[in-house]
């Protein structure tokens, strides 16, 4: 697999301006760039003077970026390592409303919609199946925490949490 691919990247999603920002009138104030992992934020109002601010990442996905795009360069990878023995975490990060939940887990229907979890999912039992044989087997743990207000819970916990 290589080295840069065993490292942590941070990656940056952008969505889209919901029915309510663009009734509002809203504008978009970043802008990415996919081949330089670039993001640079306006000002938000065009007679501000404030300079823009630039940021780097590893990689960038625009609020027109597809799912499958950003699970084959992100979360495949990570799948992969976990079948080379590596352990593999993929978090995310960022305030409320901003993407984290249709980034990660998507809607079922239709399947080009299906975030990261499901994606994952398929992935490794695809790789269990390819892999697999009389002499082989696999053992799968998954964790699904949430961090919230300085709590951590399992959201895959059958405990009722208080």
């Amino acid at each position: 697999m290589g080295r840069s691919s065993e490292c942590v990247k941070v990656v940056v999603r952008c969505r889209p301006l919901n029915s309510d920002e663009k009734r509002d009138k809203r504008e978009m104030i970043v802008d990415m760039d996919w081949q330089t992992g670039g993001v640079t934020l306006h000002a938000g109002s065009k007679a501000s003077t404030d300079p823009p601010k630039s940021f780097a990442f590893d990689a960038v996905f625009p609020p027109d970026s597809r799912q499958d795009d950003l699970y084959q360069q992100t979360a495949a990878p990570i799948i992969e390592n976990v079948f080379e023995g590596y352990n593999g975490t993929i978090f995310a990060y960022g305030q409320t409303g901003t993407g984290k939940t249709f980034t990660m887990e998507g809607v079922n229907e239709p399947p080009e919609l299906r975030g990261i979890i499901p994606r994952a999912f398929h992935h490794i039992f695809d790789l269990i199946d390819s892999r697999g044989g009389q002499t082989t087997e696999f053992l799968v743990r998954a964790s699904y925490l949430e961090i919230y207000n300085e709590e951590v819970r399992d959201l895959l916990s059958r405990q009722v949490s208080r």
